[in-house]
């Protein structure tokens, strides 16, 4: 931590404790306008109007929508039924059902899966990680992502219970949550983004014979009050990561849809300038999500585009040099997502995914890359977006507001390719419906990296749109400790790990106190090669290197992989990972691991080693596999999965090479030779093949070593629990 970040820290912890003798009143009504005459009759009929603001949420747009999506507005309208209900879910949780508390609304500050009820005290004095509750859980309700379902309903239905629950619920909330107080205002955070989509169920009710006076009066107050904590509790230093955007995100919109409040021209332009700067920061010039998660990458360019999207849609808006910046960034990152999913490939879990919304205007579980692409397409043009994307209720409503056709781009797109983003460290080898990822990237963002995972050198490969090695996803984050701590490993991840260490030191379950650095020694797309090495076993009192090699050449059904790892002066235990997707069985095999799908061979991996190599599996839930084995496709769920690999022991002073030619398709049952690896001259060389011809691949050993070795065979020895741990 700097020494401005400290100082930052201690700051921001001084007026915290001195508000709790000074107060944090909120300022008058008088003061919240900048005006002596106060009319919220007369400012509820201005908005009524929609004079000067942005309309998303309209009847005519609900009509043309409903039309040509019929099944994603009756599914929206189900949704809304259950809220209507008190009905929620989120992330794999099961489904909650709020009874009535003694007003008949909710009960904003309880858990109803564990039965917890979060303090009634101030946001600051609340410890979210006690460990009592799931702050998710209760964070997702709080920020209100559903209203926008109701007003939709709503304008979809012409029923008024949707408009009146969205409105009732608004007051339970606002008079069961006053402004720093409970769970529910716990960081800045929290308050931008339930500011996104109360400010858009509001303007999708306006019209509502509910949305009286005071109501409109309590509701521009609170947001008025949130976006005065936007402001002044924002991210900083470490910590300025997707939250800093979501701050700044509510800020602006509620600038932007609430001209009347003093402030509201400020709020907008001092959250404009800054989200551009972070535009340009958070999604790296090559399209990258600086966090080094694909979830994260897609919530921040959403949170970016809902910005631009509402000052588009203001009457007599003017593009500025700040919309273009956030426009500039939802498209590249458009680009690199449209580069990882193509036509048909799965989506990488790559990082943290929490599926954080930034407006939920389809009743979808999850915010998918697809869906995303779709509404970058509209917002931008992009024709590759558009070509990968796929059409859902957001894209098809917000094409509607803008007047953007559903049809074919005007160009067909750039066709699925291999691509290499040398800023955010990601390869993507691509030939005949074959998919390799490769991690040549930092470990995450800014010195916490708090959502980065230990997985430098990882490698994912998907044939025929189905993954068949990969990252196996987040876990959870508050629930379940010990899975938060597996699912960020390395040995959790399809790359190698040095005496069961993570390459990065840990120092909490959102903080990286030491990083492993990856350098890029050579990526050739024509040919289908990554050289790549990390230093992060150079902490240890004997450091050990790891380089990787990847070869995927055109027309090959079969991808190497070479690690090659050097001590001084002690032996180290070395293990190669690769995390099965869920519905793959290993089957032993008298040459590697056969991996089969229903039955059906569909990879088999050759492995072969320098030293004295011993395959290793485990599953999920097996004994000795503690909390390894797992593969998560939603936050707090997961399923067990084969991790397969060999183990090693370094000599010290000699390097150990180990390559693993992983064989799909017709390679996958076909007679395919060992792969064979000799060291000499500071250079080793695999001789491998697949289904075609023999191949020769070099790798250079680490400086100073000139050993010559022979082959070692893997070490027949049975597996045992012992040999899992």
């Amino acid at each position: 931590m700097s020494p401005q970040e400290v100082a930052h820290r201690a700051a921001t912890a001084g007026g915290t404790v001195a508000r709790r003798f000074t107060g944090d009143a909120e300022p008058s009504d008088a003061r919240l306008l900048g005006t002596d005459t106060v009319d919220w009759a007369a400012l509820r009929e201005d908005f009524r109007a929609q004079a000067g603001r942005p309309v998303l949420l309209d009847r005519v747009t609900a009509a043309a929508v409903a039309a040509e999506q019929p099944d994603a507005t009756a599914a929206l309208i189900a949704a809304a039924d259950r809220v209507l209900e008190h009905r929620f879910t989120y992330f794999s949780h099961p489904e909650a059902r709020y009874l009535a508390d003694r007003d008949g609304g909710i009960d904003w500050w309880l858990d109803p899966l564990t039965g917890f009820r979060w303090p009634d005290r101030p946001a600051h004095e609340i410890n979210h990680r006690s460990g009592h509750g799931d702050p998710k859980w209760i964070w997702e309700l709080n920020r209100l992502q559903h209203l926008p379902w109701l007003a939709q309903a709503w304008l979809l239905t012409g029923d008024e219970r949707y408009g009146r629950e969205a409105l009732d619920q608004l007051d339970s909330w606002i008079t069961a949550n006053p402004p720093g107080h409970g769970i529910a205002w716990r960081g800045a955070f929290e308050v931008g983004v339930r500011a996104l989509s109360v400010t858009v169920a509001l303007q999708g009710l306006a019209d509502h014979p509910d949305l009286d006076t005071e109501r409109y009066r309590r509701a521009v107050r609170m947001l008025a009050a949130g976006a005065r904590r936007c402001w002044r509790d924002r991210s900083r230093h470490s910590s300025a990561n997707n939250h800093l955007v979501g701050e700044l995100a509510g800020l602006a919109v509620v600038g932007i849809a609430f001209p009347e409040l003093a402030r509201a021209r400020r709020w907008e332009a001092d959250a404009l300038a800054a989200l551009a700067v972070e535009a340009g920061r958070q999604i790296l010039p090559d399209g990258v999500g600086a966090e080094q998660a694909v979830g994260y990458q897609v919530f921040t360019a959403e949170l970016l585009a809902v910005v631009a999207l509402l000052r588009r849609l203001r009457p007599g808006h003017r593009p500025t040099v700040e919309d273009d910046a956030l426009l500039a960034a939802v498209e590249r990152s458009a680009g690199h997502l449209a580069d990882l999913v193509g036509d048909d490939d799965p989506v990488p879990r790559t990082g943290d995914d929490d599926e954080g919304f930034a407006l939920r205007l389809d009743p979808a579980p999850v915010r998918e890359v697809r869906e995303h692409l779709a509404l970058a397409a509209v917002l931008t043009g992009d024709a590759t977006a558009r070509r990968c994307g796929r059409t859902d209720l957001t894209a098809a409503w917000v094409g509607r507001r803008l007047d953007v056709p559903d049809g074919p781009p005007a160009g067909p797109g750039r066709a699925p390719r291999s691509a290499y983003a040398p800023d955010g460290g990601v390869v993507v080898l691509r030939d005949a419906g074959r998919r390799v990822l490769v991690d040549v990237g930092p470990l995450g963002y800014l010195s916490i990296a708090a959502h980065g995972h230990a997985d430098a050198l990882a490698v994912g490969l998907a044939v025929d749109g189905h993954d068949l090695v990969g990252d196996p996803g987040t876990g959870s984050y508050f629930v379940h400790p010990d899975w938060r701590d597996a699912h960020r490993s390395t040995r959790a991840h399809p790359t190698v790990a040095v005496d069961d260490l993570d390459q990065s030191v840990s120092g909490g379950p959102f903080l990286w106190n030491e990083h492993a650095r990856t350098t890029v020694h050579e990526v050739d797309l024509p040919s289908g090669r990554v050289d790549a090495e990390h230093d992060g076993y150079g902490r240890l009192a004997d450091p050990v290197t790891h380089r990787r090699v990847v070869e995927m050449p055109p027309g090959e059904d079969a991808v190497l992989v070479v690690d090659v790892l050097a001590s001084d002066d002690t032996p180290h235990r070395a293990r190669t990972t690769w995390p099965l997707f869920p519905d793959l069985t290993p089957d032993g095999h008298h040459e590697g691991v056969l991996v089969r799908r229903d039955g059906r061979p569909v990879l088999r991996l050759l492995t072969v080693a320098t030293e004295a190599a011993t395959p290793w599996r485990l599953r999920g839930g097996d004994p000795g596999a503690g909390e390894l084995g797992w593969w998560s496709e939603r936050l707090e769920g997961r399923r067990p999965c084969w991790l397969v690999g060999d183990e090693v022991w370094l000599r010290p002073g000699s390097p150990c090479v180990l390559a693993t030619v992983l064989l799909t398709g017709a390679a996958a049952t076909a007679e395919v030779a060992m792969p064979a690896v000799s060291l000499a001259g500071g250079t080793a060389t695999v001789t491998w093949s697949g289904t075609g011809v023999t191949r020769v691949t070099t790798v250079p050993l680490p400086a100073g070593v000139t050993t010559v070795a022979d082959l070692v065979p893997p070490s027949a020895e049975p597996l045992t629990e012992a040999r899992l741990r």
